[in-house]
């Protein structure tokens, strides 16, 4: 029999229809619990989240109090099923000696994706018809065991560990797919490990976070993007966009940038529950005793805020600083080759989350020969353009912690950099005559011609 939902978007949660729905929900979460007596509690400040389980009587308080979460509209923590994901398994198992771990957590990434596709809450009815179709394929790895028998981990769980593993102990591709290989001979017959590193990375996809291979002129003359992207030679020195433009095979580009999209990073920023609170502490966390903790106890901060008011009214509204360096990549002097990352990172979060490693977001890789120097705006054209669109226009997105949709703007107020990458990002000359960007015109440029006392 079809449950009713209409109650939970009742703002009156003392009507009897709230009174009523909410009792009818407490005689299903009831069949939902660990062996504690806790579950997933769906009111609007816990949203179901695994640190906020809690018993019955508090479930029922919070939701109450609170009211329920709106756009959890399909009970899937409470035994309900996607109706496009019929073989998923209910979030609590009948043994609750032996829950599935490993399978909620999968389940909370794939549940935080689906959230980010669909920010538009006409997307998705009350019966989750809408999600993207391409959910499909991972719903089915999902629930389809490793290996005949094992209950305990699914293939799409065990892919995501492996990978997650390589990342963190550097290891090859090579090494990766011999490890693969050696792997699906050692377990059972028909198991479902990837045969290759590819093939993980295919499978794991939809759920990461791409990037775009953008072809670029060999002299750093201009990028083969957006109006020049059907051509074949650069249309500032005409130089080839291939290798061997004459080859009967796969044709190979000269130069290519990495180019990782800015606004779908800062979607899942706020479209995972956990992360997303993090990105107003700066309207909640300034120092009230005069000491700078954070930038947005300086002066810079403060006066970007008078001067655009309507930016600063929306808490969640971005700030951005950004970093470029290059580096010899094999580290061998002798060996002329440059690789020039340029790093975001969000300074809505707290000062403890900001500058750590995890909070960077890698938006150009620039690779090639020889440093792109001064051309480097080149190359930053995609990042600028993206930025634009942020700062002018917006994008809609999903407030995972709030449960709403709001239009973000982001706006980049500084750059981190040496004084030769600076030279490069601002295109002013770092050295030689009018080198010092505040004396300017005003610096001797003669050292020898300066007094004895002067040099002294």
């Amino acid at each position: 029999m079809e449950v009713d939902k209409s109650w939970i978007k009742l703002r009156n949660r003392r009507c009897p229809d709230f009174l009523n729905g909410l009792k009818k929900f407490m005689e299903i979460a009831k069949n939902h619990v660990n062996g504690e007596g806790k579950g997933y509690c769906p009111c609007k400040s816990c949203a179901n989240s695994k640190p906020s389980l809690q018993n019955l009587a508090t479930i029922y308080a919070h939701i109450h109090d609170r009211g329920f979460l709106q756009l959890y509209t399909t009970w899937v923590y409470h035994g309900e099923k996607y109706s496009n994901a019929s073989e998923i398994e209910r979030m609590w198992a009948s043994n609750a000696d032996n829950p599935p771990l490993t399978n909620n957590e999968m389940f909370d990434a794939l549940d935080d994706v689906i959230g980010e596709q669909n920010t538009y809450d006409e997307n998705v009815n009350e019966y989750g018809d809408g999600l993207d179709t391409e959910f499909d394929t991972l719903f089915k790895e999902f629930n389809t065991e490793l290996y005949l028998s094992c209950n305990w981990m699914s293939s799409l769980n065990f892919l995501a560990k492996l990978m997650h593993i390589k990342v963190i102990n550097k290891w090859t591709n090579s090494s990766f797919d011999q490890l693969l290989e050696f792997l699906r001979v050692a377990f059972p017959k028909e198991n479902k490990i990837p045969a290759s590193h590819y093939e993980a990375k295919k499978k794991l996809r939809k759920i990461g976070l791409g990037y775009q291979s953008i072809h670029a002129c060999i002299n750093d003359c201009a990028l083969f993007w957006k109006e020049n992207s059907l051509m074949q030679n650069c249309p500032v020195c005409n130089e080839s966009r291939w290798v061997d433009k004459n080859t009967k095979g796969k044709k190979v580009a000269q130069k290519v940038l990495r180019y990782f999209p800015l606004t779908s990073r800062l979607r899942r920023r706020f479209s995972f529950r956990f992360t997303a609170k993090d990105m107003i502490w700066h309207n909640t966390g300034r120092s009230t005793d005069g000491m700078m903790r954070h930038p947005v106890d300086g002066k810079a901060w403060q006066e970007f805020d008078n001067r655009y008011s309507n930016f600063a009214k929306e808490p969640r509204n971005v700030r951005l600083g950004l970093a470029a360096d290059g580096f010899n990549p094999f580290g061998n002097t002798s060996q002329t080759y440059s690789m020039w990352p340029v790093v975001l990172t969000t300074y809505n979060t707290p000062p403890w989350l900001c500058m750590k490693e995890s909070s960077f977001m890698l938006t150009l890789l620039i690779t090639g020969p020889k440093s792109p120097g001064k051309d480097i705006d080149v190359f930053l054209r995609p990042l600028v353009d993206e930025l634009k669109t942020l700062w002018t226009d917006g994008v809609q997105m999903r407030d995972a912690h709030t449960e709403t949709i709001f239009t973000m703007h982001a706006a980049l107020l500084w750059t981190i950099n040496d004084y030769p990458a600076c030279s490069s990002l601002s295109g002013w000359s770092g050295q030689g005559y009018k080198a010092c960007s505040t004396c300017n015109e005003d610096t001797l440029s003669h050292p020898h011609l300066l007094s004895p006392e002067m040099m002294s």
